[in-house]
């Protein structure tokens, strides 16, 4: 479904108020309006507010249920790990209220692998957010700890959401400042 559509739920639906990052359940026949599809859920308006509702509750707005695992270019099992597999896994989280991944956004600081004994991979990721106040860094960084822990090879993921250096629009990569329009 196209952002700008309007619906009425279908059911009860659970959400995530943004920006505070609080768990609500919105009522069936409320009245919403996709204003985002990305990354593995949908942000709409209602209610005087935005909302993130995850994929798997597409069905509440007519949609057939997704996941975050619906990845663009999904790996298969038993391909080897590789630092582009992480990146490309991350350039599938958004921030709820920006149509731009998060790598593109200039969020992610750091990746690093460390093989271990066992043939598998530990990741870590340090990334930050556009304010130090946004209540959905906790939504964003599991969306991106699940991203990567469901990469072939990957024993643990962690995310470390870091504020050094502070985060500027300078940061956004051009392909996300093209999607903003800006520049």
């Amino acid at each position: 479904m196209q952002p700008g559509i309007s619906v009425d739920l279908e059911r009860d639906c659970p959400a995530v108020q943004i920006p505070a990052g609080n768990t609500v359940v919105l009522p069936a026949g409320t009245v919403v309006e996709i204003t985002q599809n990305l990354g593995g859920s949908l942000t709409v308006r209602a209610l005087d507010g935005l909302f993130q509702i995850a994929g798997q509750d597409a069905d509440a707005l007519g949609l057939e249920p997704f996941t975050a695992g619906d990845m663009k270019s999904r790996p298969q099992p038993g391909d080897p790990l590789s630092e582009q597999m992480v990146w490309d896994a991350l350039r599938e989280c958004y921030d709820p209220e920006i149509p731009v991944n998060i790598v593109d956004l200039g969020l992610v600081y750091d990746l690093a692998i460390e093989r271990t004994d066992a043939g598998t991979a530990n990741v870590a990721v340090k990334m930050t957010l556009t304010t130090q106040g946004c209540g959905m860094g906790p939504v964003i960084a599991q969306n991106a700890r699940d991203r990567i822990a469901a990469l072939p090879g990957v024993a643990s993921a962690t995310v470390e959401m870091v504020w050094d250096p502070p985060w500027h629009p300078s940061m956004i990569s051009p392909e996300g400042k093209r999607r903003l329009g800006i520049e």
